[in-house]
């Protein structure tokens, strides 16, 4: 365990530090968020994010990613730093300087006994209920951010399962972005990308016709890492 060994900063009074997780998912055409009912005082009962304190031994990413893995089983998650929250009276218990990270996961991929092990549920992100504290305020900080990496980085496809549709993609982008996209126009700049690959499968769930499969192909994404959509 990490222990300070000088007495430098002896005349200041230490500060806890937190990292809230937000955790958005998509399913059924709707951007989803992770929340659970908070089991601490202060605020016991309220809706809130997942989170935690950092460790003395450990950085704020290594914090995050532990937190994640503890809340979803899953490990190698897309995960983005959002911002600090240090307003000096959020939290009524103590001096708390959180941390706050966004991630992306396929509702699919989570464990449905971990949700009722840590009490948590996805709600629709347009109904979202009164959360503690700032915690809404750092989930539409994360909306904002995300808004403008999905549009410039592939990190949608963390929501989607390993195949997809073409309809299923846009319905993300939709859903994310708050608007609707012109399909036609849509369609046309996802098959000008070569990473974003079509397969011989076709989904005969979702249309009577069938409709084409696709996938990320992340291997050639990062031989040439452009991408607009």
């Amino acid at each position: 365990m990490y222990k300070a060994v000088t007495t430098f900063y002896n005349d200041y009074v230490p500060l806890l530090v937190a990292v809230d997780c937000i955790v958005f998912g998509f399913e059924e055409g709707q951007l989803r968020l992770l929340i659970g009912k908070r089991k601490m005082d202060p605020g016991r009962g309220q809706w809130s994010l997942y989170g935690g304190f950092v460790r003395e031994n450990e950085s704020l990413d290594a914090a995050a990613t532990r937190t994640l893995e503890k809340l979803t089983g899953l490990t190698d998650i897309y995960m983005q730093q959002v911002g600090a929250f240090g307003r000096v009276d959020r939290d009524p218990g103590e001096r708390v300087i959180s941390v706050a990270y966004y991630a992306l996961i396929n509702v699919a991929d989570y464990d449905r006994n971990l949700l009722r092990k840590h009490e948590v549920e996805w709600v629709d992100i347009k109904q979202l209920p009164l959360l503690y504290g700032d915690h809404r305020d750092m989930v539409f900080m994360a909306l904002a951010r995300m808004r403008r990496q999905i549009r410039i980085e592939p990190i949608g496809f963390s929501l989607l399962p390993e195949l997809f549709t073409l309809t299923q993609l846009q319905t993300l982008y939709e859903a994310v972005m708050g608007e609707e996209l012109d399909k036609r126009n849509f369609r046309k700049k996802v098959k000008e990308l070569d990473f974003i690959e079509k397969t011989d499968q076709i989904d005969k769930l979702s249309s009577k016709r069938g409709a084409a499969l696709y996938r990320f192909n992340k291997n050639l994404y990062n031989e040439d890492p452009n991408f607009k959509l």
